[in-house]
């Protein structure tokens, strides 16, 4: 036996921070799957502007039955068993007319393959895959069947980009590599391969960039000797832009060379990405953001959720003197899990906005400026003003998006670190990403920055960073390297360089 405190949440603590962390999608799958589990759960029907016209009063049609035949008919004297015994007859006489399950006529029949056919037409048809696309290409090649069935394992082991990235050699059983016919067999796959390599797209079945590349040549090509040089033997020195290299070994001037390189530009490095499916998601704004004054305000976009309330007809059964301790019981437990799910719901609508109205409060400058006037934010910040903990700061601002005048960014964009400038001011580190990218875009391509130079760069716009902080922004932003940003086509006093210099 031990006795301690210690802090529990309750189930209706768990569902509050479970409803508050859902954006407004899962937010109405999770409403409409409690309202099918829990029958005291339900929701104010649509207001609709349809004109409802008003029937016929009984006193206006002259079929409504007379005071003397509806009391016959409601009377509790009135017997219907003998109509019952009439229609049991009429039934068995004509069974065809009064069966129960319809037969559908032909006309029917036809209807219903036609809207079949319509639906099957309206469906979206599946992309044609890359392993379909050479299937069929193969099929217009005469092959031996040992060669067509290697090239068909040779296009199944084919990666989403076309490249062949398992060994030729794993492809052949190896129990047949060792015997007799092993040559023969790798023979085969090599025949196989070339086969394969020579379909659409072009590059397709290379085991390396370099070989995709040279598979997209063809004779006859604009610099088809050049490009086969520097493929084949300075793909690295153009990665690195060690122009002048390539220009000691090949002859080609830095010109040459350039225009050649934008030539290789113009290949397809991944042949195969062509026929992927990128699904993008749709994003549905949580928030939206209206101009009120000199400031914003927010709006939570919830209109399409229900108005959810707890029924009456359960409350009453709930109060029902006759209603069994079970029921009453059952009834209870439904009625306070839809009391718990209606006031997360609200809940979440109040600590949302709240949170949202002090993130648009604190990065005001950023919508009115852009970008780069974001300010460094916490969510420590936002949960002492707003008087919350942090970490329902954190949950109410997960996966949520807001609808801002410069469009459309996850809530936690605007939350960022940053550092001091040289006169004490605090420069988010967009800011400073934003100023590395200008200083980049603006210096001289003869003679790039190295960063070193970037930090001194910086500091001239009053932003001190350290060199290995502009290491790791400049690799995060795809900047290349100094020596990989020079441009070598001409001299530092504008004219063109010769040849060997």
């Amino acid at each position: 036996m031990q006795l301690a405190q210690k802090q529990v949440l309750a189930p209706r603590m768990i569902q509050s921070m479970e409803i508050l962390q859902l954006p407004i999608l899962a937010l109405q799958e999770r409403i409409e799957q409690e309202m099918e589990e829990n029958p005291c759960l339900d929701q104010a029907e649509e207001e609709t502007d349809e004109v409802v016209v008003d029937a016929p009063s009984e006193q206006e049609n002259p079929d409504a039955p007379t005071e003397a035949e509806r009391e016959l008919v409601v009377g509790e004297d009135t017997n219907n068993e003998d109509d019952f015994e009439r229609l049991v007859k009429m039934a068995d006489e004509l069974p065809d007319q009064y069966e129960e399950r319809s037969r559908p006529s032909s006309g029917r029949i036809d209807e219903e393959g036609d809207r079949k056919h319509d639906a099957m037409a309206n469906m979206v048809a599946r992309p044609q895959s890359l392993l379909d696309y050479l299937h069929d290409q193969l099929g217009f090649f005469e092959l031996d069947d040992a060669v067509r069935r290697m090239a068909d394992r040779i296009i199944y082991n084919l990666d989403s980009n076309g490249y062949l990235k398992t060994p030729l050699e794993e492809l052949i059983d190896p129990a047949q590599a060792q015997s007799e016919d092993g040559d023969r067999l790798r023979e085969i796959a090599q025949e196989a391969l070339a086969v394969v390599q020579k379909l659409d797209p072009p590059g397709v079945g290379a085991r390396d960039l370099k070989e995709c590349l040279l598979l997209q040549l063809t004779p006859g090509m604009v610099y088809y000797d050049e490009l086969h040089t520097l493929i084949s033997g300075h793909l690295e020195d153009l990665h690195n832009n060690r122009l002048p290299v390539i220009e000691r070994r090949t002859g080609y001037s830095i010109e040459l060379i350039t225009t050649v390189w934008d030539e290789i530009r113009k290949l397809h490095p991944k042949p195969g990405a062509e026929f992927s499916e990128t699904v993008v998601p749709n994003v549905t704004p949580d928030v939206f953001i209206e101009p009120e004054g000199n400031g914003y305000k927010v709006r939570l976009e919830d209109g399409e959720l229900p108005a959810l309330f707890i029924s009456p007809y359960y409350r009453k059964l709930l109060q029902h003197q006759d209603t069994n301790d079970e029921t009453r019981e059952y009834i209870k437990r439904k009625i306070n899990s839809a009391q718990w799910l209606i006031e997360s719901i609200e809940q979440r609508r109040s600590t949302l906005t709240r949170v949202s109205q002090a993130i648009v409060d604190h990065q005001v400058e950023f919508l009115n400026r852009g970008p780069e006037s974001i300010e460094p934010l916490k969510m420590q910040q936002i949960a002492d003003r707003v008087g919350v903990h942090v970490t329902t700061v954190s949950r109410a601002v997960d996966d949520k998006w807001i609808q801002t005048p410069r469009g459309i960014f996850p809530l936690k964009r605007f939350f960022v670190g940053g550092t001091t400038s040289a006169d004490g001011e605090e420069v988010a580190w967009d800011a400073v990403r934003l100023k590395l990218q200008e200083v980049v875009d603006n210096e001289d391509k003869q003679k790039p920055f190295s960063d070193d130079d970037l930090v001194t760069q910086l500091a001239t716009h009053g932003i001190t960073v350290a060199r290995r902080t502009i290491t790791k922004y400049r690799k995060s932003m795809n900047i290349s390297s100094s020596r990989q940003r020079r441009d070598w086509s001409k001299k530092a006093d504008g004219k063109p360089k010769p040849a060997g210099d």
